[in-house]
């Protein structure tokens, strides 16, 4: 018997509404835009999601699941050397990034969603945090292996090259440079060694 791949309606309904929502805006696209290019009856979107809101939410949990389960996966890598694996790190973000208004969706979505959607904006942060412990786990392998040299502490040395791989994704967005995050990353690999 052959398996029916014909996406659900509620998948398509979250390809459409993720493409919106990062390209254009979550507060700027509408339910009825959603109707109007996902070609799914209103009815049927709100028997799949409540609001626009709980459709937001159930893309930042698809989103946060497939990068973490692909983070996780390269920092499993332990063959290869650290600043490989940090270099890899960030490139996925690049190469996984849809094209969005901020350069990252999490940033993009983060930052239109209102401060009442305390879940998404919750779920985001966890996210982050992540990323973060992630990186300080690969900085101190690094430094157990003697790849990595530094004197800063590891939690804060995380969080500014989390925030230096997000804010090189935003750069190289609004620069319209796709080599920004690889020669930014190159310079922080130099700075590590």
């Amino acid at each position: 018997m052959k398996k029916n791949t014909t996406p659900s309606n509620r998948m398509i309904v979250m390809q459409v509404a993720t493409a919106l929502f990062l390209e254009k805006g979550y507060q700027t696209t509408s339910m009825d835009e959603i109707v109007a290019v996902s070609k799914v009856s209103k009815t049927n979107i709100y028997y799949h999601f409540k609001s626009k809101e709980e459709l937001l939410a159930a893309i930042v949990d698809q989103m946060i699941n497939r990068y973490t389960d692909m983070i996780d996966e390269i920092a499993a890598q332990t063959d290869w050397p650290v600043t490989d694996r940090i270099s890899r790190f960030a490139a996925l973000l690049t190469e996984q990034t849809p094209n969005s208004l901020g350069g990252c969706p999490f940033l993009t979505l983060y930052v239109q969603t209102s401060h009442d959607s305390e879940v998404v904006r919750e779920a985001i942060g966890a996210f982050f945090r992540k990323q973060t412990t992630t990186m300080e786990s690969l900085l101190q392998e690094g430094m157990d292996r003697k790849e990595i040299q530094t004197a800063l502490p590891l939690p804060q040395l995380a969080a500014l090259l989390v925030s230096t791989i997000e804010g090189a994704l935003f750069l190289q967005h609004t620069q319209r440079d796709p080599a920004l995050l690889s020669t930014i990353l190159h310079t922080l690999a130099t700075m590590l060694k």
